[in-house]
């Protein structure tokens, strides 16, 4: 496959949940436009909007990724990071968006600070990419077997996050788990 075939945004701004959206979803779909109005929308009586940057420069939260997947007839499942990523059913995954500590670097100059940053994984023509907006380009990571090592490092971050893009419909049967690992040692 060629990686110029795969749809990647590349980072603008504080502007990486837009990105993620649009490269896991692989097409230009959101703006900043569109994600401030969901803001509006989330917190109409609010001065200082909770869901993003004061600045106005993006930085939005997990709710204006949600709001917007579901205006797409989309959900986001979080994932519980004490389940293995075996226990996934990935035929019924469309995407994920993971919220991973990022350093913070001005021109070439790295700084010594991390603040959260969102990126996208997504399956394109059998194989599975990484659509993290800082990177020049889609980074191929393989098939399902390359691609559960590259969730479980990325998951095994301290405070890295995964959210699980499906359709509505996966996400209220809870098909997105495999059956025979639906419990996986969790007890609920």
């Amino acid at each position: 496959m060629n990686e110029g075939e795969v749809f990647h945004e590349k980072q603008r701004l504080e502007l990486c949940a837009i990105h993620a959206l649009n490269n896991v979803l692989q097409e230009r779909v959101f703006t900043k436009e569109t994600a401030d109005d969901i803001c509006k929308r989330l917190a109409p009586q609010c001065v200082v909007n909770p869901h993003r940057s004061m600045l106005g420069t993006g930085n939005y939260d997990v709710n204006v990724i949600m709001a917007a997947l579901q205006s797409r007839e989309l959900a986001a499942v979080w994932w519980d990071k004490r389940r293995t990523v075996q226990s996934l059913c990935l035929c019924n995954v469309q995407g994920f968006i993971l919220n991973v500590p990022s350093r913070v670097s001005l021109g070439i100059v790295s700084l010594p600070l991390r603040r959260r940053h969102w990126l996208a994984v997504r399956r394109v023509n059998g194989q599975y990419y990484n659509l993290d907006s800082k990177l020049k380009n889609p980074v191929c990571i393989g098939a399902e077997a390359e691609l559960r090592v590259f969730l479980t490092e990325q998951l095994s971050q301290d405070v890295a996050e995964m959210l699980l893009v499906v359709r509505q419909e996966v996400e209220e049967d809870g098909s997105w788990l495999n059956p025979d690992n639906s419990q996986n040692g969790l007890f609920f």
